[in-house]
């Protein structure tokens, strides 16, 4: 399409253009174009409304008191989502290979050695990032998809006698959620850290950091959480943080170090929060916009769903009809809320995916031929 410029921009161009060897891209002069597409490959993952904007918000400073505030309740968030009480908790800013390398470049020094179970791509990435800051690193190798017993990485533990151990949970390679349990005591008797993938599972499968003894978990904004790409929660338990903050050398990244990144996410008991990088604000205004809404999904009861009853509608009808016509049964609220909701119930040997699409279908239907008032 041509783009017409009027006279008075055209002017301007070509005074600005004699000093300009090389001319403004056409493409810029165009408006931005974004398709509107369905994304279901593994991430990122389609986003809110809500969580758009919120991302939307105006600008504030990074180190201003109201996005300080933004950032505990961020790290609220991450604390509840990864079901732990740790206060090493924040949010990187980057994508899940900043707290990737993050997790690796402040536990382990060059000469360590690190054991990685690689079944999928993730592990092959934290082993190629160990090697590189000069770790002495072990690949436990299977077949995408399989899973490492809990006395097969023990007896590499035993062997290898690494002072990291990395395993995935969530890898989206091979689409496995890898069981967790029994793995961090293995760890402990083997005075090893623990450190876990999460960036395709957290949200999505149930991981217990504290209960289930992961020293370093980590997770990525775009998949689960339904956030924009760009920020990775992150947490360290006290063994963690023993190993990091007493290191014989200083990590080999400045922006990955969280001696300082703990300073600014106020994590390292001190009153003032010294600059050390610019913060993605956007981002962080989105990741605790769709943290609070994990929390407030968190809060239903997933036995049973309440639906608010349309305005207009005659709730006992709308069950009458679906027991008439679908010989399905449905209740309406109990106590304060009768009037307010519809129940449905789908437990145990009823919990089908095909149940609740026929209980919706007959929903549906309820509503397209019960009466409905004008009010």
């Amino acid at each position: 399409m041509a783009i017409i410029l009027s006279a008075p921009l055209l002017m301007r161009l070509d005074r600005s253009m004699s000093s300009l060897t090389i001319p403004p891209p056409a493409a810029l002069l165009r408006p931005l174009e974004v398709p509107n597409r369905y994304l279901f490959g593994p991430g990122p993952s389609n986003v809110p409304p809500r969580v758009l904007a919120a991302g939307g918000r105006p600008i504030i400073g990074h180190l201003h008191p109201e996005m300080y505030e933004i950032m505990n309740d961020i790290k609220k968030g991450i604390q509840y989502i990864f079901q732990t009480e740790n206060n090493m908790t924040i949010s990187m800013s980057g994508s899940g290979h900043a707290a990737m390398e993050c997790a690796v470049f402040n536990t382990v020094e060059p000469g360590e050695s690190v054991l990685v179970a690689v079944n999928g791509i993730w592990g092959e990435r934290v082993a190629e990032i160990a090697e590189r800051m000069g770790a002495n690193v072990h690949r436990m190798v299977k077949t995408p998809g399989q899973l490492f017993s809990n006395t097969e990485i023990e007896q590499a533990m035993a062997k290898h006698k690494p002072v990291l151990f990395f395993l995935t949970h969530g890898e989206s390679s091979a689409g496995l959620c890898h069981p967790m349990d029994g793995i961090g005591d293995i760890c402990q008797k083997h005075n090893c850290l623990f450190l876990v993938d999460t960036v395709a599972s957290m949200g999505a499968a149930p991981i217990f950091m504290d209960s289930q003894k992961i020293d370093i978990l980590y997770t990525g904004s775009q998949k689960a959480l339904n956030s924009p790409p760009g920020t990775a929660p992150i947490s360290f338990n006290e063994r963690a943080c023993d190993k990091m903050f007493n290191r014989k050398t200083k990590p080999v990244s400045y922006l990955l170090d969280m001696t300082h990144l703990s300073n600014y996410w106020g994590c390292d008991g001190q009153t003032v929060r010294a600059y050390h990088h610019t913060g993605p604000v956007s981002g962080f205004f989105s990741l605790r916009e769709s943290l609070a809404i994990l929390a407030e999904k968190d809060l239903r009861l997933p036995s049973v769903t309440t639906i608010a009853i349309p305005k207009g509608y005659n709730w006992r009808e709308l069950l009458v009809y679906m027991m008439k016509n679908h010989n399905m049964e449905m209740t309406g609220g109990l106590g304060p809320s009768i009037g307010m909701v519809m129940r449905i119930g789908l437990m145990g040997y009823n919990c089908k995916k095909s149940n609740a699409d026929m209980a919706l279908h007959a929903l549906a239907d309820a509503l397209k031929n019960c009466k409905k008032s004008k009010v």
